[in-house]
Formats: C-alpha cells, structure tokens, sequence
C-alpha cells in the first residue's frame, strides 16, 4: 500500500464507502475502464460481505445520475446502508457522516466515482477528522485518465493510503487456511 503513514486494516475497524456508481454517470466514462470499476467494486463489496466489513454506498443526486449501477448494486452484501446526497465530499453529507460515526470504525476504505471530485473530497476530509481513509485505487475511475491521475495524486498528498482491491482484502484477511481465505482468494480470480 501507498502513502504517507503505514495502515494495517483491522475488520473491526473498517467500512468500505462506494461512492456514486451510478448508471448515468457510468454512461459518461469509457467502456472498457467502467468494465474494470465495475468488477473491482463488486469484488470488494463480496469481500466485505465475507469478512463482516459494513459498506455503505451513495448516490450523488439519482434523480439526475440514476441509481447505482445494477452489478454493482447486486454485489452489495446484506445489511448494506445507501445514501443519497446533493454535496461532493461524503463527509458533508450528515446521514453519511452520522453512519460513520456512529459506526465507530476509524478505517475508511472507499471506491468509486469520480476520483477527483467526490472520491477526492471525501478522502480529504475523511483524513481532515482523523480518519484513516485506503482508496482501492483500481476501483475508482474519473472520465478522463488524467483526472483520475491527478485524483489519486491529491489523496496521496492529503494523506490518503493508495491500495488495491486485492491488497486491502487480503490485509483485512490477515491469514490462510480459513474458510475466509478461501472465499476471498475465489473473489480475487
């Protein structure tokens, strides 16, 4: 993992946030990148669901951008939250921030869309309360590469840690030969 401080993800601690992956929106974006989104974000969410991690997703103003995605949504596990909002940065949103912090959980683990507005934002302000936010940087996408480069940059420099879908699972795992590891190593084929 990439940053500027080293995070061991703990599945007591930890929420994955899946940001606006949202149909309309996910029209605006290339194919092929939203494709590898799209199974990005539904393997971290299965693995959510195996390791007991809660996820809460949003949705940026559906009226206008659409509900989520249907195979991501799918992907949810039960007992999954989902939010809708009209600001960019989660945080700002109070039902999201109330369900964080009721939550108690310090690890933020966030995907989605689009990196450098409200991927950005809510990562900068997650780290702003002290937070420890991991950004699943293969499960995040912007319509333009140089956006989502600059995005990633901006939470790297914010104090985000920069992970993968598979590096996060297996460091919320933690150890082999359980039935999890087994769940998860099928998830990450």
């Amino acid at each position: 993992m990439m940053g500027t401080k080293a995070v061991k993800l703990d599945r007591a601690q930890a929420i994955v946030l899946v940001i606006d992956v949202q149909e309309r929106l996910a029209a605006a974006m290339q194919p092929e990148a939203m494709g590898r989104l799209a199974r990005a974000t539904q393997t971290l969410a299965r693995g959510a669901g195996v390791l007991g991690v809660p996820v809460l997703t949003t949705e940026q103003y559906p009226k206008g951008l659409g509900p989520t995605v249907r195979s991501v949504s799918e992907a949810l596990p039960a007992g999954s939250r989902l939010f809708e909002k009209n600001v960019f940065s989660c945080w700002s949103a109070p039902d999201v921030r109330a369900a964080i912090e009721t939550a108690g959980r310090r690890q933020i683990v966030v995907c989605g869309m689009e990196t450098h507005v409200c991927v950005y934002q809510t990562v900068r302000d997650l780290v702003l309360a002290g937070l420890d936010a991991v950004v699943a940087a293969d499960a995040v996408l912007s319509r333009t590469d140089d956006n989502r480069t600059i995005g990633l940059g901006m939470m790297a420099g914010a104090g985000a840690v920069l992970a993968s879908v598979e590096a996060v699972l297996f460091d919320l795992l933690g150890r082999a030969g359980t039935p999890e590891f087994k769940a998860i190593s099928a998830l990450v084929k």
